[in-house]
């Protein structure tokens, strides 16, 4: 198992930027295809981005693309997503996972707040 800690949110005020990072612990995540996820209050966890581990094939959600970046280092074992211009339905508690129909346990994710 994988233990995933997910970091860098907060409140941020509309068309800003925020950086999260998640690092994984026990056992390396390289090798993995990876990707973020947000749930807000009320909503089913969705994917907001993926990458495969080699960083060739990325993958955004549509509400996010052209404004959301996911990238990788896989020497560090972390994972990032670069979100920039964010919008208040951006709210949400962000995860990441691998990118599986068996994830590994979930962290506990970092809250992001879009104030408008």
């Amino acid at each position: 198992q994988v233990q995933l800690v997910e970091s860098g949110g907060g409140l941020v005020q509309a068309g800003g930027s925020l950086r999260l990072s998640c690092v994984g612990s026990g056992r390396t995540s390289s090798g993995y295809n990876m990707a973020w996820f947000r749930q807000a209050p009320g909503k089913e966890r969705e994917i907001v981005a993926s990458m495969t581990w080699s960083g060739a094939t990325r993958y955004y959600g549509d509400s996010v693309k052209g404004r959301f970046t996911i990238s990788r280092d896989n020497a560090k074992d972390t994972m990032y997503l670069q979100m920039d211009n964010l919008k208040p339905e951006d709210t949400a508690v962000y995860y990441c996972n691998r990118h599986s129909t068996s994830p590994w346990d979930w962290g506990q994710g970092t809250q992001v707040t879009v104030s408008s």
